[in-house]
């Protein structure tokens, strides 16, 4: 194993969100020494930075996610599993709206296990009785989360953490990449580089090809993509998070921000995810469309966004009056951005995967599954439940003709239809932990990322208890139960 003090690492993972920070600590924990590299003055991506505190229930989310699970359990206040409370859509009295969108509420009687189904069998509808017996997730604390990666990492003693470092580009030969230049001038290099940026800054600096907005049908053969291609993305929120208080009021309005919608018709609803702590995160569902904050760019898409949240808390407090005994206490410093550009790998997951499932698929190298409904929050595409998990084949963490890169992000080798599916934080965590114990086989058997044996990859991931199949197979089932372990 080569050491870091000349600046040479076994493996630099460049982004710090959810698919680094497993690919810094599975590649860690197999014995290479990391460098995980972020732009941002804190890691934790859109977890810490944007407040998206919920993971979504989803099938094959057992590896690197669970042992943050368990390690959030420890702390006081740091995760619970939710159920749904009260919710637009089903209301308890005729004509009357309960709730200003989806309440997800933190269940004692639940467990990690309960989490990990989203997809809804044929002859199953996804209506009320079975979305409040099958779907569930995890609620976190982002501050309890940011604790929780920080033991992790500490533990592996393998890797460093490299803050405020924007990547702003790359030394490369036709096949691989030698160094990435950060914007302080520093230089580094690794045997091995994984893209966990998001926005895929290495694999564009690197030339590779990339893929933007909604694909034609023409393209990947998708029954639910456009006929022409489009320039739209999926949506962007902005999450803030309001507190108990003792006395009940409406918080006023800045002058400059209008009592009523002037955006839309009429404003998004939220989800609103009650923590251990009993305050709640809130999250309108879209704060920005995606083409709204392509035209602003980031820094004015997050203030007319940060003038929409303020809007709607003055709504929600206005028409219901429980929320009057909230204060609002954050306003997440980052946006939370769903998609952006996306990287052509070796193989590109579409629609036709995830309606084939796995029992319609032939891919020998599935590194992780997936079930979540496509979803482009109103951004004008299809959207629909699957119907069983379907599998990421490990060539889509492969750009096409790199051999010592992988992306692990948002940004990898989907469709914009299977992205809109696979996005998910868990997954995303799934990818990194495939990615980063590729870095490992490569490193052991002297081969290159696009090299390593698909059976060896997924046989090491299966010791590292990431599901691979459906349903959960016994060993594993009998591991999850052990979560207080």
């Amino acid at each position: 194993m080569r050491t870091s003090s000349d600046g040479q690492y076994d493996l630099a993972v460049i982004g710090a969100g959810s698919g680094g920070i497993a690919a810094a600590l599975a590649a860690s924990r197999l014995g290479l020494s990391v460098l995980l590299i972020e732009a941002a003055d804190v890691i934790g991506g859109t977890m810490v930075r944007a407040g998206i505190n919920v993971w979504e229930m989803g099938a094959g989310t057992t590896g690197i996610p669970f042992d943050l699970y368990k390690r959030l359990k420890r702390l006081p206040g740091g995760v619970g599993i939710y159920s749904f409370g009260r919710h637009q859509s089903w209301p308890t009295e005729k004509g009357k709206v309960p709730f200003p969108g989806g309440e997800l509420v933190p269940d004692p009687a639940l467990h990690y296990r309960d989490t990990l189904q989203r997809h809804v069998p044929p002859g199953q509808v996804a209506n009320e009785a079975y979305c409040r017996a099958v779907w569930h997730g995890v609620i976190t604390d982002p501050d309890q989360y940011l604790r929780a990666v920080h033991e992790l990492l500490a533990q592996t003693g393998q890797c460093t953490l490299l803050t405020s470092a924007p990547c702003v580009g790359v030394d490369c030969d036709a096949d691989s990449l030698r160094s990435v230049r950060l914007a302080d001038g520093s230089v580094i290099r690794a045997r091995s580089f994984i893209d966990a940026t998001g926005d895929a800054v290495v694999c564009a600096a690197a030339g590779c090809e990339m893929m933007g907005g909604q694909e034609p049908r023409s393209r990947f053969g998708e029954p639910g993509a456009p006929e022409q291609s489009t320039d739209r993305i999926n949506g962007v929120t902005l999450v803030y998070r309001v507190t108990p208080a003792v006395t009940s009021l409406v918080e006023s309005l800045p002058p400059e921000v209008p009592q009523k919608c002037w955006w839309r018709p009429s404003l998004p609803s939220v989800s609103a995810a009650r923590l251990p702590s009993g305050d709640y995160m809130m999250n309108m569902l879209p704060t920005l469309e995606g083409r709204e904050y392509l035209d602003l760019g980031p820094a004015a898409a997050y203030a007319e966004a940060r003038r929409r949240v303020l809007c709607h808390w003055h709504f929600v407090q206005s028409n219901w009056p429980e929320f009057r005994s909230y204060r609002l206490s954050w306003i997440a410093p980052a946006l939370g951005v769903r998609e952006s550009q996306r990287v052509v790998t070796e193989y590109v997951l579409t629609q036709l995967d995830l309606m084939a499932g796995l029992s319609g698929q032939s891919h020998t190298d599935v590194i992780a599954i997936a079930d979540h409904a496509m979803d482009r929050h109103g951004q004008g595409a299809a959207l629909g439940e699957v119907r069983q998990p379907y599998g990421i084949p490990y060539r889509c963490l492969i750009p096409r003709g790199m051999c010592n890169l992988l992306v692990a992000c948002r940004a990898a080798g989907f469709s914009a239809l299977a992205a809109s599916s696979c996005r998910l934080t868990r997954t995303m965590m799934e990818l990194g932990q495939a990615a980063g114990t590729a870095a490992a086989l490569a490193d052991r058997l002297g081969v290159s990322l696009d090299q390593v044996p698909p059976d060896s990859l997924r046989s090491a991931l299966r010791e590292q208890h990431v599901q691979l199949e459906w349903p959960t197979p016994p060993e594993l089932t009998a591991y999850l139960a052990q979560e207080d372990a």
